[in-house]
């Protein structure tokens, strides 16, 4: 029986709860109703306060100062860059002013503005000299000190080295080798002079084929090796190999065709002609275009090969593209000029100091201009003004580089930071 009583007493409460939740529903029928505007509220969504509302306009998101610091530091360092651009092109303007003032025939200042701006001048052989002497000296000058710097910079990059320069690789003593083959070898079994066919063009010829052959070596060796330091070992090897050739040669070739070599060693901005500019333009240029389009591999390779690989980088593509850059550059500049050393080692830690940055996008151009700058300005110094005589520009670069150097080496851990 009470088994019974237990089910009505179930089925009771059922029938009261249910009725009260009729009831409850009909009342809120009847609010919403009454009150259209009442709603229910999301019981998930905080409730908001009703006092003293605000539009959004007159109370904004407060920026915070981290953002403004980095702003105006973003801000700042943009005008020291454009600064510092702007100061290095007013110096290559005067030093280059200076360097076609200058020399062992004295002109003056407003001779020369007007033999510029083709007005002639009070003695036609002046205008000869301005044209086919210093301007194209001057512009030899500016092509070497932005064709070195820039390869100095790559291989700065792609090595991880400080100290690495653009004969790092062996491409200059490549270079010398295919000199000293013409000068001393060939010449000095077979009885004639060659200058008589071809001239600098031949030296040209055989320079950019040993820097080539050396360049395919180097190569060919990154193919199967993915050390980078490894290849950097091998390119220092290769270049002591070549330059221990290079000695023999000279140990065995009769005076003249010494002198000669030693002479094209010491490096010379001067004996480039207008016919050799016609090609060493259009060469510098091409290397210095494919340099400039390398900018955003070389910053993802600042953060190493296995993130560049991980970021989808071909790194053999990107090791062939810069080699042949740094190979055009400096293998021409060294057939033309012959070797000029401290230029690729010294100006690109010049433009990190000057511009505090390692974003190549920015010290592409600045080692440019800031090599130009250099290199005008040895040249200035090699010519000693008020003098019939004139320096070697190899040594004038290196008296230049060489405290660069030793100054990196003693700030060592302080150049790591920047680099």
């Amino acid at each position: 029986m009470f088994e019974g009583w237990g089910t009505v007493g179930v089925f009771q409460s059922a029938v009261f709860s249910s009725q009260s939740a009729t009831g409850n529903s009909r009342d809120a029928i009847y609010r919403v109703s009454v009150n259209p505007q009442r709603q229910t509220r999301n019981p998930f969504t905080p409730r908001q306060s009703t006092r003293n509302p605000k539009p959004e306009t007159q109370n904004p998101k407060p920026t915070s100062m981290t953002d403004q610091q980095t702003n105006i530091t973003r801000k700042s360092m943009q005008r020291r860059m454009y600064f510092v651009f702007g100061a290095l092109l007013i110096l290559l303007v005067v030093f280059s002013f200076l360097d076609l003032f200058l020399g062992s025939v004295k002109i003056p200042f407003a001779d020369i503005f007007q033999i510029l701006m083709g007005q002639g001048s009070q003695r036609p052989g002046w205008g000869n000299i301005i044209f086919e002497f210093r301007i194209p000296k001057l512009l030899t000058a500016l092509l070497a000190g932005a064709a070195l710097s820039v390869s100095g910079l790559q291989m700065q990059t792609i090595f991880r080295n400080p100290l690495a320069g653009p004969y790092v690789l062996g491409i200059s003593a490549g270079a010398s080798l295919g000199v000293a083959l013409l000068v001393m070898g060939f010449a000095s079994f077979f009885s004639f002079n060659y200058f008589d066919i071809g001239g600098n063009w031949l030296i040209a010829i055989v320079a950019w084929l040993g820097a080539g052959a050396v360049l395919a070596l180097i190569f060919v060796v990154s193919l199967r090796v993915s050390d980078i330091m490894t290849i950097l070992i091998l390119g220092i090897l290769v270049g002591s190999a070549v330059t221990a050739v290079v000695s023999i040669l000279q140990y065995f070739s009769n005076e003249s065709m010494l002198k000669t070599f030693i002479v094209w060693t010491m490096g010379s901005l001067g004996g480039v002609t207008q016919s050799q500019l016609q090609v060493l333009v259009p060469t510098i240029l091409i290397g210095l275009i494919i340099s400039l389009f390398s900018g955003k591999t070389l910053n993802v390779l600042l953060l190493g090969e296995n993130y560049a690989k991980s970021l989808g980088l071909n790194i053999r593509l990107a090791r062939l593209t810069i080699f042949l850059s740094t190979s055009i550059l400096a293998g021409s500049i060294t057939a033309f000029c012959g070797p000029i050393g401290f230029i690729g080692i010294a100006v690109p830690h010049l433009a990190r100091m000057a511009f505090n940055t390692a974003n190549h996008h920015v010290l592409m151009p600045a080692s440019m201009i800031l090599g130009a700058v250099v290199m005008v300005a040895g040249d200035i110094i090699s010519q000693l003004p008020g003098s019939q005589s004139s320096l070697p520009i190899n040594s004038v670069t290196a008296l230049i580089g060489i405290p660069v150097v030793i100054y990196l080496i003693i700030k060592n851990q302080k150049l790591s930071s920047i680099l």
